[in-house]
C-alpha cells in the first residue's frame, strides 16, 4: 500500500505539464481547453490503474508522458464522423452511410454550402418562393405523378402521410406487412404515432381480397401497403395485386397508399436481379400515395419522397408536422443533381454511385483487387497470407435481401497473430478498413472499393504490416 501511495504521490501535475507542452501545443495548433483534458485523461488512467493494481509503474521520463499526452491529444481531435473504407461488399450499407453521391451532386453540395442560393426565393417573381418546387417538377417527370414532396427521410414520409389521410381514423394492413425496419422502427409504432387506428386483416402468410372488403367500416380511411423489404416469405403466400387493391379503394371510396421503402427507378432486371416494382409502376397502378428513400437504391441523399394524387399531396403539403420534416438546401442540392441523370437511364447507371456499383461486371472487379494484389504481394512478403477469391455482394438498404451479387475479394490472413486482432486493429486506421471475416481470413469484397481507393489501401495496409512486424 505504502508503494502505491508513493507511486501517486510521484504522479505530474496536470499544470506543470501543460507548461511543459506549450510550445509543442503551438506548434501543432491544439486547442488549450482539449489538451488540458488530455492531460487530465491520461493521468487519471495511470491513476486509476495503480489503484487497481494493474499498472506496472508510471512513464520513466518527462519523454514517455509527453508522448501519452500527445497521442491522446491526437485522438480526441480527430473528427469523430469519419470516412471509411467499405470492403463489406454492401452496397448500400446503413450503418455505413448507405449510398454515395455521385461527383456532379457533390460538386452541387459544395455550391449550396458555400454561397448564397435561391432555397425559398423565387427568381422569376422576385418574391418568397417554395423549397419544393425546386425539385417537384423534376420527380414527377421521372415517376409520372401528379404532384411530390420531400422530407427528410422515408420514415417521416410515412408518418405525415398517414396523419393526414388517416388520423382518428382506421388503415387497413396486412399482417405479412407489419415489418420492423432499421433502429427497431415497426410500422405499427410509426402508425400509432401518426394517430391511425391499425386494422390487421390475412394471416403472417396469405391475404386476400375480401380479407380487406370484410373489414372496411364507417371508420376506414386507408388501404396501406408496405414492402417487405428485408425479409421475404416463400412457399404457400399470397398477396393482393395492387391493381385489385385500388379498384377496391375506388369502389369504397378510400384512399391507397404503398411504402415502396427502397423505391428504385430503374428496373432491377437490368442488373440480373429478380423484378421489383419500380416507383413508375406503382404510380401507374392508381395508387394514391407512393413513399420512398431518397438514399437507398434511387442514390441520392437521406429523404423521404411522397409522390401521388394532387390533391391529397396537397393536403400532405400543409399538415404542420411538414415544418419539422422538411429537407435543408444540401438535401435539395444534392437531390436534384441525383434525379437529374435519371432523365438518362445509362447516364444515371454511369455517373449514379449505388447504381453504378450494383450493376459492375465481375470480371471489371476481379481486375481492381488483382491490381491491390500485386502490390501487396510485393510489400508484405511473409508477414500475411494473400489470395484472391470469387465471394457473394449484397445490394443492401433493405433490398433483395435473398439475392448476391457475384464479386471478387482478397483475403488477408496474418502469419502472426489471430485474424480477430486484423478486424480491430483495421477500424482504428488513419481511414478504417471496415471487412467481414469468413473461414479465419479478412475478406475485403471490391465491390464497394473504389479505384481511387485502391492506393489509399495499398499503403495503409503496408505500413500497418510493417510496423506490427
Amino acid at each position: 500500500m505504502n508503494d502505491k501511495n508513493a507511486t501517486l504521490r510521484n504522479l505530474p501535475k496536470v499544470d506543470e505539464c501543460l507548461a511543459d507542452l506549450r510550445t509543442l501545443l503551438e506548434q501543432r495548433q491544439i486547442p488549450a481547453r482539449l489538451a488540458k483534458k488530455a492531460v487530465q485523461t491520461v493521468i487519471d488512467q495511470v491513476r486509476q490503474a495503480i489503484l487497481a493494481g494493474t499498472q506496472h509503474g508510471q512513464p520513466r521520463s518527462a519523454e514517455a508522458w509527453q508522448r501519452l499526452f500527445l497521442a491522446t491529444m491526437e485522438t480526441m481531435m480527430q473528427p469523430h464522423f469519419r470516412r471509411v473504407l467499405n470492403g463489406t461488399g454492401v452496397v448500400i450499407h446503413t450503418n455505413l452511410g448507405r449510398s454515395l453521391l455521385s461527383e456532379a451532386a457533390v460538386d452541387q453540395l459544395t455550391e449550396a454550402a458555400a454561397h448564397y442560393s435561391n432555397l425559398e426565393f423565387d427568381l422569376q417573381t422576385g418574391k418568397r418562393g417554395s423549397r419544393y418546387s425546386l425539385v417537384e417538377d423534376i420527380i414527377c417527370d421521372l415517376t409520372g405523378a401528379e404532384a411530390a414532396l420531400v422530407v427528410n427521410n422515408n420514415a417521416a414520409a410515412v408518418l405525415i402521410a398517414l396523419d393526414t389521410i388517416a388520423r382518428d381514423r382506421e388503415a387497413i394492413v396486412s399482417r405479412g406487412e407489419l415489418v420492423e425496419i432499421g433502429g427497431s422502427f415497426r410500422i405499427p409504432d410509426v402508425m400509432a404515432k401518426s394517430g391511425a387506428t391499425l386494422v390487421e386483416v390475412g394471416a403472417t402468410n396469405r391475404t386476400h381480397l375480401y380479407d380487406y372488403e370484410r373489414a372496411i367500416t364507417e371508420q376506414t380511411a386507408l388501404l396501406l401497403r408496405v414492402h417487405t423489404s428485408n425479409f421475404r416469405m416463400i412457399g404457400f403466400t399470397s398477396r393482393v395485386p395492387t391493381e385489385e387493391l385500388v379498384a377496391l379503394a375506388q369502389r369504397t371510396g378510400l384512399a391507397v397508399m404503398e411504402d415502396l421503402g427502397s423505391g428504385s427507378l430503374v428496373n432491377l432486371q437490368e442488373f440480373g436481379l429478380p423484378a421489383e416494382p419500380t416507383v413508375q409502376e406503382v404510380v401507374r397502378s392508381g395508387v394514391d400515395v407512393v413513399t420512398f428513400s431518397g438514399d437507398k437504391l434511387l442514390g441520392g441523399p437521406q429523404a423521404g419522397i411522397i409522390v401521388g394524387k394532387r390533391d391529397i399531396v396537397s393536403r400532405i403539403k400543409r399538415n404542420p408536422l411538414n415544418r419539422a420534416l422538411r429537407i435543408d438546401k444540401f438535401t435539395l442540392a444534392s437531390l436534384e443533381t441525383t434525379l437529374r441523370a435519371y432523365y438518362d437511364r445509362d447516364r444515371a447507371r454511369r455517373e449514379v454511385p449505388t447504381l453504378r456499383m450494383i450493376g459492375e461486371p465481375a470480371p471489371v472487379i476481379k481486375k481492381r483487387a488483382q491490381k491491390l494484389l500485386r502490390i501487396l504481394r510485393r510489400r508484405l512478403a511473409d508477414r500475411c497470407v494473400l489470395s484472391l477469391i470469387q465471394t457473394v455482394s449484397r445490394v443492401g438498404g433493405g433490398a433483395l435481401p435473398e439475392y448476391g451479387l457475384t464479386s471478387w475479394a482478397i483475403t488477408l490472413k496474418p502469419v502472426d497473430r489471430p485474424v480477430s486482432s486484423l478486424e480491430r486493429d483495421f477500424r482504428n486506421l488513419a481511414v478504417p478498413l471496415i471487412g467481414r471475416i469468413e473461414q479465419e481470413q479478412f475478406l475485403i469484397d471490391f465491390r464497394t472499393i473504389q479505384d481511387k481507393e485502391v492506393p489509399l489501401l495499398a499503403d495503409q495496409l503496408s505500413t500497418y504490416f510493417s510496423s506490427a512486424a
